[in-house]
């Protein structure tokens, strides 16, 4: 079963909170991370930050208010780094490696991302997905245009649909540590260590840019 829905929209939270509000933020990522799952009730929160369900309601409205300010709170650093990346004196190539270097270590960190921009894009109101979409998805969309046309222009890609592109990195990236319970019981492979992730992102520098980039005779 899926996480409880809300009935009512969740309010957009401002940028500056107050301790409790980073409190209640924190616990909820901590135990989607502990439960490699998003499904977490209000009382959880609550014991996890020590804090009074009821502050949910008053700082973010309801729970999917709060999943929607973590999931901008998360995501906010790399969103924020994608405009000064492609302005950077840097070669298409180059700047393709360190998005996706970032985009890993991002999920890496929040493991729990791609589950969570589902259920908001998904499950919950319809001003839930209009601001994951706005804040999240629209942005990377439109780095990967960017970015695939400034590499094309430069003769360093190959030219690919920047949806589809989207899809593969982003759903591979999900998938490392969303596939990997499923594979533990399968095969017996660890969690995803520090040295797993290094790993991954060598695997899909190679997979990726060995897709995307021009060959020595221009195909």
């Amino acid at each position: 079963m899926g996480p409880q829905l809300q009935n009512s929209a969740p309010e957009k939270v401002p940028a500056g909170r107050n301790a409790t509000a980073e409190k209640l933020l924190d616990a909820a990522s901590e135990l989607m991370i502990q439960r490699s799952s998003i499904e977490i009730s209000l009382s959880d929160i609550a014991q996890k930050s020590g804090a009074n369900a009821a502050l949910v309601k008053y700082h973010f409205g309801n729970k999917d208010g709060l999943l929607l300010a973590l999931l901008a709170r998360d995501a906010a650093t790399e969103v924020a780094n994608l405009d000064y990346l492609l302005a950077q004196p840097l070669a298409p190539t180059a700047k393709l490696k360190l998005h996706i270097s970032g985009i890993i270590r991002a999920y890496h960190r929040f493991p729990y991302m791609n589950r969570l921009i589902h259920y908001l894009l998904h499950e919950s109101s319809a001003e839930a997905a209009d601001e994951v979409s706005k804040f999240f998805v629209a942005p990377l969309l439109d780095f990967h245009r960017r970015l695939i046309e400034e590499g094309v222009a430069k003769g360093e890609f190959r030219a690919v649909d920047p949806v589809l592109f989207y899809t593969s990195l982003i759903g591979a990236c999900d998938h490392l540590f969303f596939g990997r319970h499923a594979m533990s019981r399968a095969i017996g492979v660890g969690p995803v260590t520090d040295d797993v992730c290094r790993q991954y992102i060598a695997h899909m520098e190679a997979l990726i840019c060995g897709g995307i980039l021009k060959r020595a005779n221009g195909e």
